[in-house]
């Protein structure tokens, strides 16, 4: 389900038992009606290719890197050594990005063979080697954002969108389907949000003022 800043269900999408909602993310996304300005999702959706959709719309993605993505500065060994892709300035002028999306950053196999520590560090092997995403600028750019004050304000407002499945489940006693068949289930969905719309609608219109006695 995505929802608009004011909490209000814009689109859903019944993905199957068991599998990643992220595949849905973009085809919920480009069903809003105009270019939002800001994007925001919790972990599950941290996925740089995600991110780079968000910013080709023209917007700006709150989602937070997954804790097991922490930055790195600098490629250095528990030895001190540095890894790089090419040792050579001439093939890394003439790089391309990898077919299979993975940048190696690999040690000099001279350094690991004097090093003491190559037997618990990487034994049985010509040398250490780190693997990283060429999507690695886009998460940090979202480490940059998690850093701003906005993006503390948007974790409060992430919290409207967590807030309708909670009023679905409790309220709306969806916590079970009724309907058969991934069709039944969305017809159930669209309807409880449709309800859940009317709701959050119907508290915009004034009470009338009670008559005087």
């Amino acid at each position: 389900m995505i929802a608009d800043a004011a909490g209000r269900a814009v689109a859903l999408r019944v993905a199957p038992g068991q599998a990643h909602e992220l595949p849905h993310a973009v085809p919920l996304l480009d069903r809003l009606p105009g270019v939002s300005g800001w994007v925001v999702a919790d972990r599950g959706y941290a996925s740089q290719a995600f991110r780079e959709h968000v910013w080709g719309r023209g917007a700006r993605p709150a989602i937070p890197a997954k804790r097991n993505k922490a930055p790195v500065a600098c490629y250095t060994c528990p030895g001190g050594h540095e890894l790089r892709r090419y040792w050579q300035d001439s093939r890394e002028a003439k790089a391309k990005p990898p077919s299979v999306g993975i940048y190696r950053y690999r040690a000099r196999k001279a350094d690991c063979d004097a090093c003491d520590l190559k037997q618990h560090c990487r034994p049985g092997e010509a040398g250490r080697k780190v693997l990283r995403s060429i999507h690695e600028p886009a998460r940090d750019v979202a480490r940059q954002i998690a850093t701003t004050e906005a993006y503390l304000v948007s974790r409060r407002e992430r919290k409207r969108v967590e807030m309708l499945f909670a009023h679905l489940k409790r309220i709306l006693k969806l916590d079970r389907l009724r309907l058969r068949g991934p069709h039944g289930a969305r017809d159930e969905f669209l309807m409880a949000a449709t309800a859940q719309n009317l709701r959050k609608l119907a508290k915009l219109i004034p009470m009338p003022a009670a008559a005087a006695a």
